[in-house]
């Protein structure tokens, strides 16, 4: 969708849709679960662990990091990464609440 008919949907839509595009490739979903399972700030590791290379990875950080899923500490050449928990909590909350409302909503399949 062009960045022009993003005008057409309100915030939360257009909040929503950005959350959903950053969670949408299976290496941002490795990323968080390694960082998940970590607990830490992870530096060059990544791509160790990942198999892709680095420029790919470093992509990737770069798109999480810019919906600040992400923090960043730079730590001489190499930047260190860890979930930003605030930003973790608030889309974790927007998204429950999405699928909460289905338990809210008589549909038409289920009366």
């Amino acid at each position: 969708m062009g960045a022009s008919k993003n005008m057409l949907f309100d915030d939360g839509q257009n909040n929503l849709a950005a959350i959903f595009k950053a969670l949408a490739h299976p290496a941002r979903i490795a990323i968080l679960q390694e960082l998940l399972k970590r607990n830490s700030c992870v530096c060059g590791e990544l791509v160790d662990v990942l198999p892709l290379s680095q420029a790919t990875v470093s992509q990737h950080l770069k798109e999480l990091k810019q919906m600040n899923i992400l923090q960043g500490e730079i730590e001489g050449k190499r930047v260190c990464y860890c979930i930003n928990k605030d930003t973790w909590s608030t889309i974790s909350n927007e998204i429950a609440g999405f699928f909460e409302q289905i338990n809210q909503t008589k549909t038409c399949c289920n009366e």
